[in-house]
């Protein structure tokens, strides 16, 4: 974990906050002074016990703001919990990376709770392992909503002693389809039970979703999808079709200022096909998506953390969890599915307190979608070109180039993953372009 997030703009202490000695100790093992402004702001809040709606930008130091004010909680009524088996903290996250990412700093924030039992429950894992860490009172349980669902309807699990509930990047939940999923588990929870929701987002269906499960709920917005990402620079390349885009990926990846980098497809074929055009052309790289299994999954998120990895290929469903400050760039090889993944994607990179550079290759049938971000962000995205890889078709009219050369940092010569010179006029791209109309991209 990194321990140079922004920090509260007062120069808060964590003692100042009102933790116990016990959680200090362990936040000041763990290399952190002082509280970032969203810990500053919701450790109070939710320690107050009220219900908590939080917004606040990704690397921001979220996670810490509700684990250590539920550990808080565990610490003042250990001896006064209600008898019997599940979980006291329910931490709900859409996916599994995220779910072991919270998961492992839970046990780090209460290491020095020596009885303090901590579970996860996902997707795409064996149910033999589960079912015995689950087994019997449990004080911290992190899950998907899909497995814990199962487990709950099976009998197997019993949510009556959850005193907390967290809605750990709620927006995206409801973006998977985990609506009723959520409203599920939340009716086998105690209507006394304090409800803490954080999302990049607290309107729209995120606000419809609070209204049905919250008790008048304190709002805390530090940040929300139309900040302007002041340590990322944004950037957007048009690129004729599937193969001027492949030539496009490869300059890119070329550049020696890249630390460590994501590239991001919209499918699962997709990650697998670029990711093996990536290492034919000689970078460590590896895919990651849903359809792979978890302990697949497990070894290549570690591998990039231990920098054993160059470039990340992933899929947005395998993407969140994702938090390695030493990600410098962010690739949108294939566009997002909606405006809110955007967001999330370019926020794998400039995080705690580092600068990033995300890049954007789009062919004109993508359009909409630029529109849609560029609506959503409330920002427009800058147009730039690659001397020699400029696109053959005109811009559409509603982006003016901003920049010519971008991109020229590294070596930038030789050939592309096809083999073929770095050029945007080869007969490839001519034979493919039939108009003047913008071409789809083939599907492979």
């Amino acid at each position: 974990m990194s321990h140079d997030l922004p920090v509260a703009p007062d120069a808060l202490t964590f003692a100042s906050l009102g933790l116990p000695e016990v959680l200090l100790k362990a936040v000041e093992g763990a290399g952190y002074t002082q509280p970032t402004s969203v810990q500053a702001a919701a450790i109070p809040a939710a320690m107050a016990g009220g219900d908590l709606m939080v917004s606040a930008a990704t690397g921001s130091g979220k996670t810490a703001a509700f684990l250590l004010p539920a550990l808080q909680r565990l610490v003042s009524s250990e001896k006064r919990a209600v008898p019997g088996g599940g979980p006291r903290i329910l931490v709900l996250t859409p996916t599994r990376e995220l779910s072991l990412q919270v998961t492992k700093a839970c046990e780090l924030y209460g290491r020095t709770l020596k009885w303090l039992r901590t579970a996860s429950v996902v997707g795409g894992v064996p149910y033999g392992a589960q079912l015995r860490a689950i087994r019997g009172a449990l004080d911290v349980l992190i899950a998907t909503p899909g497995r814990l669902l199962d487990l709950t309807k099976s009998g197997r699990l019993d949510l009556a002693r959850v005193e907390v509930l967290v809605l750990d990047e709620a927006d995206r939940m409801l973006d998977m389809g985990f609506i009723d999923d959520i409203r599920s588990i939340v009716a086998a929870t105690p209507a006394s039970r304090q409800t803490l929701l954080f999302s990049a987002t607290l309107d729209g269906d995120v606000a419809k979703l609070a209204g049905q499960l919250m008790n008048a709920p304190q709002r805390i917005e530090l940040a929300s999808h139309r900040d302007r990402h002041e340590g990322i620079t944004q950037r957007l390349h048009w690129a004729d079709n599937r193969a001027h885009k492949e030539r496009l990926l490869d300059h890119l990846l070329r550049d020696t200022t890249i630390d460590q980098a994501i590239v991001f497809t919209s499918t699962q074929r997709d990650a697998e096909r670029i990711a093996a055009l990536i290492e034919a052309s000689g970078h460590a790289v590896a895919a990651l998506h849903g359809g792979m299994p978890q302990s697949q999954r497990n070894r290549t998120l570690t591998g990039l953390r231990h920098r054993r990895l160059r470039v990340l290929v992933a899929t947005d469903v395998a993407s969140r969890g994702i938090d390695v400050p030493t990600i410098s760039h962010v690739i949108n090889y294939g566009m997002p599915m909606n405006s809110e993944d955007y967001v999330h994607r370019i926020g794998r990179t400039g995080r705690a307190g580092r600068t990033g550079l995300a890049v954007t290759l789009a062919e004109h049938a993508d359009l909409h979608k630029i529109r849609g971000i560029e609506r959503f962000t409330t920002q427009r995205i800058p147009v730039a070109t690659i001397e020699g890889l400029e696109p053959r078709m005109p811009e559409p009219a509603t982006h003016n180039r901003s920049g010519t050369g971008a991109g020229r940092r590294g070596s930038g010569g030789g050939r592309s993953f096809s083999g073929r010179p770095h050029s945007g006029r080869d007969r490839d791209s001519r034979s493919e372009r039939t108009t003047g109309a913008p071409q789809r991209a083939r599907r492979p």
